[in-house]
């Protein structure tokens, strides 16, 4: 007997469910190059710019699903710091070229953004570092994100150093430091999430904390923070 799987492909829109081959397939209005014409970027989803951003998606996944997925599992904010393709192809298991072009749409951007006054992003407290990463909160997996500052607390870099399971991630001193030597921070802040939404520390959130902690001294960097973040809240492990 031959097998014949039903379409799942289904794609959230409104609030309403399509099940759809591809963005072919929804409503005219509701395609995102059609809807960016009618009625400007303002009203598109950063999934639905992404979606035309990346064009197509690939044999396996839909363009608008794939731009769900990489927002959902990378987190906005992520994905928009993280300046090395071969990462996010890895990560996310996206083809390449899908990852290139991530990549330079958010460098184009960023540096139009950083150019004008008051583009730099200034993180002084670990409340302003919450409300920077607060999306964390919300990721079903595990993810360590890392904060890079220059001499005057201007956020100049942000990189997703980690994506495990449900219940872990793992990083090296080395992972972390690497960007920091690259872009001439000062110093890094820390943070990761728990999907379980357990805002409690374990013993090897306090072993990586005073690990990293030793080796910025050695490299003269300071590590100022490491925020624990679950269920939106978060603690200072410092």
């Amino acid at each position: 007997m031959a097998y014949h799987l039903k379409d799942k492909n289904t794609i959230l829109y409104a609030g309403k469910n399509y099940q759809i081959s591809g963005v072919k397939d929804l409503p005219s209005g509701e395609k995102p190059r059609e809807k960016l014409l009618s009625s400007g970027p303002t009203k598109l989803s950063s999934a639905e710019l992404l979606a035309i951003v990346l064009g197509v998606g690939s044999k396996k996944e839909e363009v608008m699903a794939m731009s769900l997925r990489i927002l959902r599992e990378y987190g906005e904010k992520g994905v928009v710091y993280q300046k090395n393709p071969e990462i996010i192809s890895r990560d996310l298991k996206v083809p390449i070229v899908k990852a290139c072009q991530i990549v330079a749409c958010f460098e184009l951007g960023r540096r139009f953004y950083q150019k004008k006054p008051g583009g730099f992003i200034t993180l002084r407290n670990s409340n302003q570092v919450f409300n920077h990463l607060k999306e964390m909160s919300r990721y079903n997996k595990e993810q360590i994100r890392g904060l890079y500052l220059n001499n005057h607390y201007q956020l100049i870099h942000d990189e997703v150093l980690s994506i495990g399971t449900i219940d872990a991630a793992i990083i090296q001193a080395r992972d972390v430091f690497r960007p920091a030597l690259e872009c001439g921070a000062a110093a890094i802040i820390i943070a990761h999430n728990h999907p379980s939404g357990v805002l409690k520390a374990t013993k090897a959130d306090a072993e990586i904390t005073d690990k990293l902690s030793a080796a910025g001294k050695i490299l003269d960097i300071e590590l100022l923070d490491h925020l624990l973040i679950a269920n939106d809240k978060f603690i200072s492990l410092i």
